[in-house]
């Protein structure tokens, strides 16, 4: 049975009403999960780092764009959309609700919606929905709201399963903008930056019973979510928090080696996503830090490569990795960030496309999809010798910040009022319909 705040029933042909925002910084963040092919199961994509593969996408767009498949209003949030065996889940704030919605991935029609109340208030007066990306594992969908409640819901029919409610239980400060970690499942664990007191910095659950498995640091929790992976044969969860980077045992939370990195200013937060490529891992901030390429060998200590705030200073948007370089966006988010191409192993910057702005990109095959704060999707060829756009279409309007998803050839992306599926597939499939 659901517990007495949750409110769940049949949601087909339900459409939310739109409560309109004013944001300043995108704060969703997120490993690998069980996935099947084609799908988007959690933020960061099917192995947390931006990449997919296999997808049949068209060579060009007309001149008119790609086709919109559907699109319908959402609420308040900079949570990204998900997507996993034909489903898409919604997470989102609608008037004093978090409302977990879950979609055909295909129509856009209602298939559950469940919800609960929130009080959550932003302390700068921008958005105060949900922060977090939901993360879809094994028949189960983990939400993290922006008050700290981490909830376990079965995928297929919405039904409640568990939840904790992490700030009452660990005490966590609110942070600057809410609560913002997205889940990661690493085997039987869901793992958390918390930020808790008591020894409570990242914490573990069963995700089958949302018990507590392990706790581990005292550190205060940033705007990144941990990624689990292998590093000089060692697997780790790495956790990227407010002072720098931590490695801790999957199986029971030990610390296995730290990295400090993070600007003196108090403001200031981590909010990118570590990023693995083979047994380095890129760090990377704003407000004067810049990046790093730590190489991790069996012995697990860290070493650099090379750091510098020259390179790629990520404000909240993760850097792709494709074929030796780094793709993404350097420079504060307010102050038009540069796009850039870098070399992973030196840290030379090979391109960089001056004032053009903040947003989110991925990575599909020798492509990159970049979408703007703006609202425009770019499609533009990895390629370190020169930015060369291949399509530029406007799907949606300004302030676009939480991160798309890619499946099976459509993209899905919302704004601040509307989330849109576009067909990016070869052969235009997809018809243009709008679904209000």
């Amino acid at each position: 049975m659901a517990p007495p705040e949750v409110a769940l029933r049949p949601a087909a042909g339900h459409h939310v009403g739109v409560r309109r925002f004013a944001g300043l910084v995108l704060l969703c963040l997120v490993t690998t999960v069980h996935a099947s092919g084609g799908d988007w199961p959690q933020f960061l994509g099917p192995s947390r780092d931006l990449v997919t593969s296999g997808e049949n996408l068209a060579q060009k767009w007309p001149d008119a764009g790609p086709a919109v498949v559907w699109k319908r209003p959402v609420g308040q949030g900079f949570s990204g959309p998900v997507v996993a065996d034909g489903k898409l889940i919604l997470f989102h704030r609608v008037g004093d609700d978090e409302v977990v919605e879950c979609l055909s991935a295909d129509t856009g029609e209602g298939l559950w919606i469940a919800r609960y109340p929130t009080a959550y208030r932003d302390d700068f007066g921008f958005d105060e929905g949900p922060r977090s990306t939901p993360t879809i594992d094994r028949g189960h969908v983990y939400t993290f709201g922006a008050e700290g409640k981490l909830q376990c819901r079965d995928f297929k029919s919405g039904r409640y399963v568990w939840s904790v409610d992490t700030r009452t239980t660990f005490k966590q400060d609110k942070g600057f903008f809410g609560i913002a970690c997205s889940p990661l499942v690493e085997g039987d664990a869901v793992v958390l930056n918390v930020g808790g007191r008591d020894g409570a910095g990242v914490v573990a659950f069963n995700r089958a019973n949302g018990n507590v498995l392990w706790k581990a640091t005292k550190d205060e929790a940033g705007y990144a979510s941990p990624v689990a992976a292998t590093l000089g044969g060692h697997r780790y969860i790495l956790s990227f928090n407010r002072a720098g980077l931590v490695a801790l045992d999957p199986k029971d939370g030990a610390v296995r080696f730290t990295f400090p990195w993070r600007s003196r200013s108090h403001a200031s937060v981590n909010a990118a996503t570590p990023l693995v490529v083979g047994d380095s891992v890129f760090l990377s901030a704003s407000y004067g830090t810049g990046a790093v390429l730590l190489k991790i060998a069996a012995d697990a200590k860290p070493r650099a490569a090379w750091s510098g705030d020259e390179s790629l200073s990520n404000h909240y948007a993760t850097s792709v990795h494709h074929g030796g370089f780094l793709y993404g966006f350097d420079g504060r988010q307010e102050e038009r960030p540069r796009l850039r191409c870098v070399e992973l192993e030196t840290g030379k910057v090979r391109w960089s496309e001056e004032a053009f702005g903040a947003g989110t990109l991925l990575a599909a095959g020798d492509r990159l999809l970049i979408l703007k704060e703006s609202g425009e999707l770019v499609m533009a060829s990895a390629s370190p010798e020169k930015f060369a756009p291949l399509g530029r279409a406007k799907i949606l309007d300004a302030e676009c910040r939480a991160y798309p998803a890619l499946a099976n050839g459509l993209f899905y992306a919302r704004d601040k009022g509307t989330l849109v599926c576009v067909d990016l597939r070869g052969g235009g499939a997809g018809m243009p319909s709008d679904r209000r």
